[in-house]
């Protein structure tokens, strides 16, 4: 494989909608017939396989992708083409990429919650491929191999504690439930669990970095730690899984991770390591960029000064905003000519919780104009809360060869209320 260029890779996602016409006319001029579709997802198939494409474009690191990021069917099956592996961290992750004809030995199993009968379960359906959380679930998955005579591979998942000022951001310095201390882990000899081929160290404490020289440090902190591990496990230590995290520019603040000096890094990461393989779980980096979610301005008003602007639909189809603070950047779906002043955009819901950012839009911006939320092909429609105040669900589209296709139509409260 030949390796991408920084010009190759751009995570601006206004810039890619703005350079398709045809999503462009399709979304300025659909209007749906189903008076429950309030608000829909939208994800660009052409722009995901070749972004896919230029991530390929490397023979450094084995690409895992996180299908919690987008479980949606052709999502996968786009992912699949480009000849990604998938992580899965639970049964229903699982049947979702069978069902899309994906051999279970293209899938590792990661998540903290693995009980012995969902280990069993990964097991039957074909998976071959672990990252093991605890002792528990080594002993488990140890017994379960010896009765059906396998020998699954094995990844240890490492939780480390950074120096003062130096937060995971997956907790700070909190203890997680995502693996386990260097010192949790040391008697845990490989000679113990002979039916595992525990080949590998798993470790994954930070989040959407978007910077190249912040990643490669916190990198390079962990490999003298984990080969040291490695050696008072007595494990021969093949491969080095380094999660994801890789960052997207929610804030559009102008700065971008280069896949190109990832990639160079990653490089120098596994000469030093002295690993035969390095893995990245993508989820959001993945698939962020194609999604788009569109949705209407139901009133208008200045309350204390501050521009106001109530919308179809929030937190009950972008709860992400509300836990992260981290807002999807939005665009007025429409050409204006008016200068953009802020808003504060929210939701529906009765609570002060359902705000979807304090963004800039148009100042010509009214009621019934619609709303492009962009970066949303990643953590959106199953990383909502569609049930409080029994509000519609969202639709989902796919756009393909020119065509805008629906896959799950919007629905009323009704369809899930007992």
């Amino acid at each position: 494989m030949q390796h991408s260029t920084g010009e190759q890779l751009t995570n601006n996602w206004y810039q890619q909608f703005q350079k398709s016409e045809g999503l462009q006319q399709a979304l300025s001029h659909h209007v749906s017939d189903n008076v429950d579709e309030l608000a829909y997802f939208v994800y660009d198939l052409n722009a995901l396989k070749s972004h896919l494409d230029v991530l390929q474009q490397q023979d450094t690191v084995k690409l895992w992708y996180a299908v919690k990021a987008n479980p949606l069917s052709r999502i996968i099956q786009t992912v699949d083409q480009a000849g990604i592996q998938f992580d899965v961290a639970s049964s229903g992750e699982l049947q979702q990429v069978l069902d899309q004809n994906v051999s279970a030995d293209r899938i590792l199993n990661t998540g903290p919650a693995k009980s012995r009968a969902q280990l069993a379960e990964f097991l039957a359906k074909g998976v071959n491929t672990f990252v093991v959380e605890s002792p528990n679930q080594l002993k488990w998955l140890n017994e379960l191999a010896k009765e059906q005579s396998i020998t699954p591979d094995v990844l240890l998942r490492v939780q480390l504690q950074w120096p003062d000022g130096d937060k995971n951001p997956l907790g700070g310095n909190q203890i997680t439930p995502f693996g386990m201390s260097l010192d949790a882990w040391k008697n845990h000899h490989v000679s113990l669990y002979p039916h595992l081929n525990i080949c590998g160290l798993h470790i994954f404490q930070w989040g959407n970095m978007l910077s190249n020289k912040k990643m490669y440090a916190l990198w390079q902190q962990m490999i003298e730690p984990l080969v040291s591990l490695a050696k008072t496990l007595g494990m021969s230590l093949k491969v080095l899984d380094l999660g994801g995290g890789l960052g997207i520019d929610y804030h559009e603040q102008g700065v971008e991770l280069h896949w190109s000096e990832i990639i160079a890094d990653l490089a120098k990461i596994k000469q030093q390591a002295n690993v035969a393989e390095l893995w990245l779980e993508l989820g959001r980096y993945a698939v962020a960029n194609c999604g788009y979610y569109v949705t209407s301005v139901v009133d208008k008003k200045v309350n204390f000064d501050q521009q106001q602007l109530v919308l179809a639909a929030g937190i009950n189809h972008l709860l992400r905003p509300g836990i992260t603070d981290q807002p999807f950047p939005v665009r007025l779906l429409r050409d204006s000519s008016h200068k953009n002043t802020l808003f504060d955009l929210h939701g529906p819901l009765c609570t002060s919780m359902d705000k979807l950012g304090n963004l800039p839009l148009p100042t010509d911006v009214d009621i019934d104009d619609r709303l492009l939320f962009g970066y949303v092909g990643a953590y959106g429609f199953t990383e909502s809360m569609p049930f409080f105040l029994c509000h519609q669900t969202a639709a989902e589209y796919v756009y393909c060869e020119q065509t805008l296709s629906l896959v799950r139509a919007a629905k009323p409260a009704q369809w899930y209320l007992a």
